[in-house]
């Protein structure tokens, strides 16, 4: 975590959460859900705007991480900013020389678990944590897979958050 962001929590240690407002899709990109979004639908429904900024992308992604709840969020500041998920709380790109990286920039120290829902969407499951495998990347995980002679396990998408202790909808919790 930012020091900035360490300091500005000692020194307003009482700033309300927020929750609905920030969203990351399956793709690793993250929504800013204004008011009039929130007044749309949830995540799923309505997603926001895009954002681009590279400097505020960086800056939430050096910040985000989970309560004890398994709800993610971004610190803030002193506030905790809570992420509406699509699917899983990171979104690994597969890496061609071996491993992977989050949509944080978070490094695999090698692939623990393979999962397929009944979509068809791949999960990694890896010491630095659960999340989907980029779309993008299927040629190369079914490549992986197979070469590492690997075991992709079969799991309900429904079962995902209990099993793998996050919650996709912190804001779900507060209505």
């Amino acid at each position: 975590m930012d020091d900035i962001v360490i300091q500005a929590m000692a020194k307003w240690p009482n700033v309300p959460d927020c929750y609905g407002w920030l969203g990351l899709d399956a793709r690793g990109r993250w929504y800013l859900r204004d008011a009039q979004t929130q007044a749309r639908g949830d995540f799923m429904q309505a997603r926001g705007d895009r954002l681009e900024h590279p400097g505020l992308l960086a800056f939430i992604e050096r910040n985000y991480t989970c309560d004890v709840r398994g709800c993610w969020y971004f610190q803030n500041g002193p506030q905790r900013v809570f992420v509406e998920l699509e699917a899983a709380p990171l979104v690994w790109r597969l890496q061609p020389q071996g491993g992977a990286c989050a949509h944080t920039g978070v490094q695999s120290a090698g692939t623990s678990r393979w999962l397929v829902d009944e979509r068809g969407w791949l999960y990694l499951d890896c010491a630095q944590g659960f999340g989907l495998v980029h779309s993008l990347d299927m040629e190369l995980a079914a490549r992986r897979i197979e070469q590492q002679g690997g075991e992709v396990r079969e799991v309900r998408r429904d079962e995902l958050p209990a099993r793998f202790g996050f919650v996709l909808s912190p804001a779900q919790l507060q209505a």
